[in-house]
């Protein structure tokens, strides 16, 4: 199960993590410094959601990130699969 947003096409997008020491300038010590850097993701906050389609009387399961179920909430289930019917994508 890939965690991409079939609407918004949000998928991980690899980052770093810094290990920082010492104390900033601002607080009258030597600076910060980085000792290390880890390789880390940052992963979107994908759901899967079944949701009613009036149009055509079924329920439509989809894989959202959360703010697509936002926006699916402000202008519409069935405007948002017709959008991802005509990008070409079987629903």
């Amino acid at each position: 199960m890939t965690r991409e947003c079939q609407y918004s096409g949000r998928k991980p997008v690899a980052g770093r993590h810094y290990t920082i020491r010492g104390i900033a300038k601002k607080l009258k010590g030597i600076g910060l410094k980085t000792t290390s850097k880890t390789k880390r993701r940052f992963v979107p906050n994908v759901i899967k959601k079944r949701f009613w389609l009036p149009e055509e009387n079924r329920f439509v399961t989809l894989k959202l990130s959360a703010n697509a179920i936002r926006t699916s909430d402000r202008i519409g289930i069935g405007t948002i699969v017709a959008e991802m019917r005509a990008a070409g994508q079987k629903i």
